[in-house]
């Protein structure tokens, strides 16, 4: 395995928005993902992007793009303070619907990703959550040890938090009833900010323990060992077998977690990574976890998007993983859905005013799909080429919540793979009819199929579809 010391990592992008409504989804720091266009839907225009381009060039040679996925993937790039990694702005979007010719030209002194990708990013927004409120209320902040020579400081603005009902239970689709979650004890629970040990995985608060993930039950471990002005530098994310049991939290660590189908981690710090890195987590320090998000919630898991009702239904006799990406975070695919047969189970769906921002701008959820039969601890984790799981999963689910609509997408996890999924996903909305969707979207042997009855297919262009209430299901069979 090699490990790269990097002072850079350039990821140049093209995007798309709906008519007069901007989105963008989550930056990976492996393959970087675009969801499809949806079909033809009244009142929005989708502009599209020129195929995908990945070049990893590394202090001015280029390096295989297997051993560059593979570095990027395991963790084994280590970030340098006076470079980091940096992503570069994404292209100018237009609200036309002619094609975007795009181009980038990006240097770094040490590893360079260009990325332009042919899949179309849906127009579902990922969000966040400013730290401040109309409240007036002094900033806190904490200070953390790195190392004997320097200190972290975590600035947040604390107000009350605000009180989230728990996502609603649809039960007009279908007759079975949603799974229990696994754990998710005391989702609703105020956290004891300050008092719990940090050898101690939050259980009892809400968060599940993914224990294949082999990080002591937390989803990703990041530890900034410097701060510049315009953030955190030099991250260190853990890597399974680097750490043991209840010693994985350590000392001036960020430590994420997944929550409950339904819920969705609720804490970062207002200070991201210096150069567009995503950081996610509570905070060791002094020995305790603390909050570093208190002024959105002070539970740790929250509901996702509650307009409209967005669900998992699996019609199969196998059971398969759905997984989140850890965002924001190490954005591993480790949170995990576990869709046993017959289930029927929300699919969390951020809010682009209410949740995590990447740099000002909204960000969605991204969930991986794996074959037939495969369970969470082998799916929900970080993959190896031609297994098919994890992040070389065949296909991706994308769902935000952006200017009073629903976006839900189906689309090819390209660049990173050509496999196809072995069985079909169709969204369906209110008792399993389309009266509340705009659109149809299906994928089925290996097609990606919309229009009203289904007659535009394509093996690598992915679907969309919205909606404004209801229920919406993604119906596995």
């Amino acid at each position: 395995m090699k490990s790269f010391s990097i002072a850079g990592v350039i990821i140049a992008t093209a995007g798309v928005v709906a008519s007069a409504q901007p989105h963008r989804h989550h930056h990976h720091q492996h393959a970087q993902k675009r969801a499809p266009a949806p079909a033809p839907v009244p009142d929005v225009v989708i502009d599209e992007v020129p195929e995908t381009v990945v070049v990893c060039d590394f202090m001015g040679k280029l390096i295989p793009y297997d051993e560059c996925q593979e570095a990027l993937s395991n963790g084994t790039f280590v970030t340098s303070a006076d470079g980091m990694v940096q992503m570069a702005s994404p292209s100018s979007l237009s609200t036309s619907s002619s094609i975007v010719s795009t181009s980038s030209s990006t240097a770094s002194t040490s590893i360079s990703i260009a990325v332009a990708s042919s899949i179309i990013a849906p127009p579902v927004v990922q969000a966040k959550i400013a730290l401040t409120t109309s409240a007036s209320v002094a900033p806190t902040s904490i200070a953390v040890p790195t190392h004997p020579t320097s200190t972290i400081q975590v600035t947040s603005s604390v107000a009350p938090a605000p009180v989230h009902s728990s996502p609603p239970v649809a039960a007009a689709l279908f007759t079975a009833a949603p799974a229990p979650a696994s754990n998710g004890n005391g989702v609703n629970s105020p956290f004891p900010d300050g008092q719990l040990s940090c050898s101690t995985f939050p259980s009892a608060y809400g968060p599940i323990e993914v224990d294949w993930v082999g990080l002591g039950g937390w989803t990703g471990i990041q530890n900034p060992r410097s701060q510049l002005a315009a953030g955190f530098a030099d991250i260190e994310t853990a890597t399974s077998g680097t750490c043991s049991g209840n010693n994985c939290c350590a000392e001036g660590n960020f430590c994420s977690y997944a929550c409950p189908p339904g819920y969705q981690k609720s804490q970062w710090p207002t200070m991201q990574g210096a150069t567009g890195q995503s950081i996610g987590g509570l905070l060791c320090q002094g020995g305790k976890l603390h909050l570093t998000n208190p002024g959105l919630s002070n539970t740790l898991c929250i509901p996702g998007a509650q307009q409209v009702n967005v669900m998992v239904k699996n019609t199969m006799n196998q059971q398969t993983a759905v997984c989140r990406t850890d965002y924001p975070g190490t954005e591993g695919e480790t949170v995990p859905l576990n869709a046993q047969p017959g289930s029927y189970q929300n699919l969390t769906m951020p809010t682009s005013d209410g949740y995590y921002q990447w740099q000002g701008k909204g960000t969605s959820a991204q969930y991986y799909v794996n074959p037939a039969g495969t369970s969470v601890s082998a799916g929900c984790q970080w993959g190896s080429p031609n297994s098919n799981l994890g992040n070389y999963a065949p296909l991706n689910l994308g769902v935000g919540w952006s200017n009073g609509m629903a976006w839900l997408s189906i689309f090819q996890n390209a660049p990173t793979t050509n496999a196809k999924l072995d069985f079909t996903i169709e969204i369906v909305g209110n008792n399993g009819g389309f009266s509340n969707l705009n659109g149809k979207c299906k994928y089925t042997n290996g097609q990606y199929c919309s229009g009203n009855n289904y007659e535009n297919c394509s093996p690598t262009t992915g679907c969309t579809v919205s909606a404004n209430s209801g229920v919406v299901s993604y119906v596995f069979s």
